[in-house]
């Protein structure tokens, strides 16, 4: 079991997601709870870097997080637009 994180920023940013996709982002939240950061069942999913990973919710929609080794802890610090994507 894993403990997931959101920045306050990310908190605000589904509030402003379609419905249907607020709902497959906490779908993504249960995932990671359950079986940590590595998510290759989800679309477009990658390692973007040194212990940061991301992945499509649809195709507009993206979400992004961290997770450190020795720390069972996975915190998301991006949710929105592809286009606005911090990588």
């Amino acid at each position: 079991m894993f403990t997931v994180k959101e920045k306050r920023s990310v908190q605000k940013s589904v509030l402003k997601m379609p419905r249907k996709v607020q709902s497959l982002y906490r779908a993504l939240l249960l995932d990671l709870e359950e079986s940590g950061p590595l998510q290759p069942s989800w679309r477009n999913f990658s390692k973007l870097g040194d212990g940061k990973y991301h992945c499509h919710l649809n195709y507009h929609w993206l979400a992004c997080w961290t997770y450190q080794d020795e720390i069972l802890t996975v915190e998301v610090y991006y949710v929105g637009s592809r286009e606005k994507a911090p990588y």
